[in-house]
């Protein structure tokens, strides 16, 4: 799609020529500037305030190296991110991922679906990202924990309760998150809600392992039930095998599906009975091996290596929550062919915007991240409060505001696209509802 308006295409170019070399920050920026269009033209305000131009400039980039010692004595070095992009509507809000592919430009994509996705929550919390370049994988606890030391020692400079709270992403889990909350403890003599995705024994919330999962079928059960269908005996294929796609997978089986099918970055597992899932976890959680494992508890299931063929697989629903751009748009077309109707993103902006073209021309039922994966922060907000009150609620309570937050970001999202023209594209009516919240508070604050 090219833009028809002058300005969000002028905005699109400076984009491009100030971030050279950053293709997903680019991607996403773009996917949100053509939904604007009857935006600005409705609300021309926006334009003379400038808030797309400072919208897309995140508020501040914090890079710094990450020295530390590993087993065998050598100094090994990691650059390591934060990028605190938007504090229109609250503190600074998003996960921490640690992986060899984090570079600024991932960073900055993330950050900036942060804003809109943190704005659909409902809940006061601004948008940021960070990381590292750090592979967990193959590391022992003690480097992990030295790492983590180190790159907190840096972080904590710019982080705090009520101006930035990381959390967990990629390769950032439980472990990980004790030791940089351990060390942010030590360094500040305090103990606050900083980070969330904290183990339950010091301030971690029921639910929160769970949220995202949950919260992405929730979301797609909503957009199911707007349009006649269900989960209820529906094949579904889940890629991942990571948090997300192992809750995902608990849920939409609640819910009455089947999930054959789920992955990592080596291969993919097909199962035509059913994913077990306390195998999926045993060899994830506990032993932390390759999906590859899953042979040896069903001797019936297929491993193919290679992941992105788990999209040839023929299901009713397709849950992608493994890593950005895994659905290209000739996976979303072999998806469409075998008769796939709903897509529902559990991974951060798992297809590319040529696949997100072919599901929304081909009439899918297209639930895009920043609103279906919403869940696990809009948790980790509220594990905030819980923090705050000095207070913990029970799984249920907070499993029912989750439910309720899901449903009520369907709702906005659906209302929105339908109010500027593009009733059933949710990809539009969530970058529609989330920008407007954020570029309202901005308008108020001033020129800051």
């Amino acid at each position: 799609m090219s833009f028809r308006n002058e300005y969000l295409k002028g905005v699109m170019e400076r984009v491009i020529a100030r971030n050279a070399g950053e293709p997903e920050f680019h991607q996403a920026v773009r996917e949100v500037l053509e939904s604007l269009e009857p935006v600005v033209e409705k609300h021309p305000e926006y334009i003379k305030a400038g808030v797309i131009d400072s919208i897309v400039e995140p508020e501040r980039i914090i890079k710094f190296r990450v020295p530390w010692v590993d087993d065998s004595g050598k100094v090994q070095v990691n650059r390591g991110f934060r990028i605190q992009f938007n504090s229109a509507i609250g503190p600074y809000k998003g996960g921490l991922r640690f992986h060899p592919s984090v570079y600024e430009g991932i960073i900055k994509f993330l950050g900036f679906e942060q804003i809109f996705k943190n704005s659909l929550t409902g809940l006061p919390i601004g948008g940021g990202k960070g990381g590292s370049d750090f592979d967990p994988k193959g590391k022992s606890d003690m480097e992990v924990m030295r790492f983590c030391q180190s790159f907190m020692t840096e972080l904590s400079k710019h982080i705090g309760a009520d101006t930035d709270v990381p959390a967990g992403d990629i390769g950032v889990g439980g472990r990980e998150i004790g030791y940089l909350f351990g060390q942010y403890k030590r360094l500040r003599n305090e103990f606050t809600g900083v980070l969330t995705g904290k183990g339950l024994t010091y301030g971690g919330s029921l639910a929160r392992t769970e949220a995202t999962g949950f919260g992405l079928c929730y979301f797609v059960d909503e957009m199911l039930k707007d349009n006649g269908k269900s989960f209820k005996g529906q094949t579904v294929v889940i890629s991942g095998s990571g948090n997300v796609a192992i809750y995902a997978c608990k849920k939409a089986t609640e819910l009455g599906a089947t999930v054959v099918a789920m992955s990592d970055s080596n291969g993919y597992i097909y199962d035509k009975n059913g994913i077990d899932l306390d195998a999926v976890k045993q060899i994830k959680e506990v032993e932390r091996k390759r999906i590859k494992e899953y042979l040896n508890y069903r001797k019936d299931a297929v491993y193919t290596e290679g992941c992105s063929g788990i999209w040839s697989i023929k299901c009713d629903i397709a849950l992608p929550c493994a890593t950005q751009n895994e659905i290209d748009e000739q996976s979303a077309k072999t998806l469409v062919k075998n008769g796939c109707y709903a897509v529902g993103e559990g991974a951060n902006m798992p297809s590319t915007l040529e696949a997100t073209k072919v599901f929304l021309e081909n009439g899918v039922l297209f639930a895009p991240a920043k609103a279906a994966n919403a869940g696990g922060v809009a948790t980790s907000a509220l594990e905030m409060s819980q923090n705050s009150m000095r207070y913990s609620w029970t799984f249920e309570e907070v499993d029912a505001k989750l439910k309720g937050i899901m449903q009520n970001i369907y709702k906005n999202a659906s209302a929105a696209a339908e109010e500027y023209g593009m009733k059933g594209n949710l990809v539009a009516g969530a970058n529609i509802a989330g920008f407007i919240k954020v570029a309202d508070s901005m308008l108020a604050h001033g020129v800051v």
